[in-house]
C-alpha cells in the first residue's frame, strides 16, 4: 500500500512547500486538484517538483474531456521531465451539473465527454512520441508532417506512457472498461437506481467486485495487474491512534494507493495549517 495526499487548496508555493513535508514524512504522493478556471495544477506540480526528489506528483483529477488532449500531454511530458519521471495522471469526465464548474461552457453530456474522454486517452501515447501522427477521431484529429516545427515536447521520462489512472464507475462495464485498460482505477459508485433515489457510497465490499472485475477483464486483454493501481480515498486525521483501521478494509479489498483527502474547507486560511499538521503526522500505514 501506498499512501497519498491532496492539498485542498493553496498556490504554487504552497505545493512546493507543502510536497517537501510530504516527502520528509514518508508520504509516497502528492497531488492538487486541477480546476476549470484557478490556479493552474500543472504549475503547482512543477514548483513541487523542483523541491522534491522521490514523490510521485498528479492531479486527482485532470477533467481530460474539458481539455484539449496536446496540451494536457505537452503539460505532463514537461513535469515528468522535470521531476526525473515521477508524474502521475489522474483523468475523469469532469463534474456534472454544478454551475461553478460550467461558467464558461454548456455541459455536451455525458456521452459526448465519454467520447472526448476515449479519444484523448487513444491519442495520448502518441503524443508522448516526440514525432507527429495521423490521427482521425469523431471530435479530434490529427496530420502527420515531414519536419515538425517546433519541435513536439519531449517524450515523458516513463515509458511506454505517463502512468495513467481513470475514474470508473462500478457497477457500469463500460465505464469500468476504460480504466481496467489504462493504469489504474479511481472507483467511484454508480449502480443503476431508480430515479431520485440515492446509489449510497462506495464501501471496500464494492472496491473487492470492482477489482475482480478488473482482473478478468484485463486477462481477456493479456493484461495481467503487476503494476496496475486501485486508489481508495478518505479523510484520516493527525494524531488518530486508529487511522490505519480505516486503510485496512481498503487495503484488504485490493486497494494500492490510499489518498488522503479532505474537502471540508477551501480556505486557505484553514487547509494550509491542517495540510502541514496531517503531513508531518506521516500515513495511516498499516503494520
Amino acid at each position: 500500500m501506498r499512501y497519498g495526499f491532496v492539498m485542498a487548496y493553496g498556490d504554487a508555493r504552497d505545493a512546493a512547500e507543502l510536497a517537501v513535508i510530504a516527502e520528509e514524512h514518508g508520504w509516497d504522493g502528492f497531488f492538487v486538484w486541477e480546476s476549470i478556471w484557478g490556479i493552474d495544477a500543472w504549475v503547482m506540480l512543477g514548483a513541487a517538483a523542483m523541491t522534491t526528489e522521490r514523490i510521485r506528483l498528479g492531479t486527482m483529477l485532470t477533467p481530460l474531456p474539458r481539455r484539449k488532449p496536446w496540451d494536457v500531454a505537452g503539460q505532463v511530458s514537461t513535469v515528468d521531465n522535470l521531476s526525473n519521471g515521477r508524474v502521475i495522471l489522474s483523468v475523469g469526465l469532469g463534474v456534472t451539473g454544478e454551475d461553478r464548474f460550467w461558467l464558461f461552457e454548456e455541459d455536451p453530456g455525458r456521452k459526448v465527454r465519454a467520447e472526448l474522454m476515449d479519444e484523448s486517452l487513444e491519442m495520448l501515447p502518441y503524443l508522448w512520441r516526440d514525432e507527429s501522427f495521423e490521427f482521425s477521431g469523431k471530435h479530434y484529429s490529427a496530420r502527420k508532417v515531414p519536419d515538425l516545427v517546433p519541435p513536439a515536447p519531449p517524450p515523458p521520462v516513463q515509458r511506454p506512457r505517463v502512468p495513467t489512472w481513470v475514474a470508473g464507475g462500478w457497477p457500469r462495464p463500460k465505464s469500468m472498461r476504460r480504466a481496467a485498460l489504462q493504469d489504474g482505477w479511481l472507483p467511484n459508485y454508480a449502480p443503476i437506481v431508480p430515479p431520485g433515489t440515492q446509489p449510497g457510497e462506495l464501501t471496500p465490499e464494492h472496491l473487492a467486485e470492482g477489482v475482480a472485475w478488473i482482473r478478468k477483464e484485463r486477462a481477456a486483454h493479456g493484461l495481467t495487474m503487476d503494476g496496475y493501481d486501485v486508489v481508495a480515498e478518505g479523510v484520516t486525521r493527525a494524531g488518530d491512534a486508529r487511522a490505519a483501521d480505516t486503510v485496512r478494509p481498503w487495503a484488504e479489498a485490493g486497494a494500492t494507493w490510499w489518498i488522503d483527502a479532505d474537502w471540508s474547507s477551501l480556505d486557505r486560511a484553514t487547509t494550509r495549517p491542517a495540510a502541514e499538521r496531517r503531513l508531518k503526522a506521516g500515513p495511516p500505514r498499516i503494520n
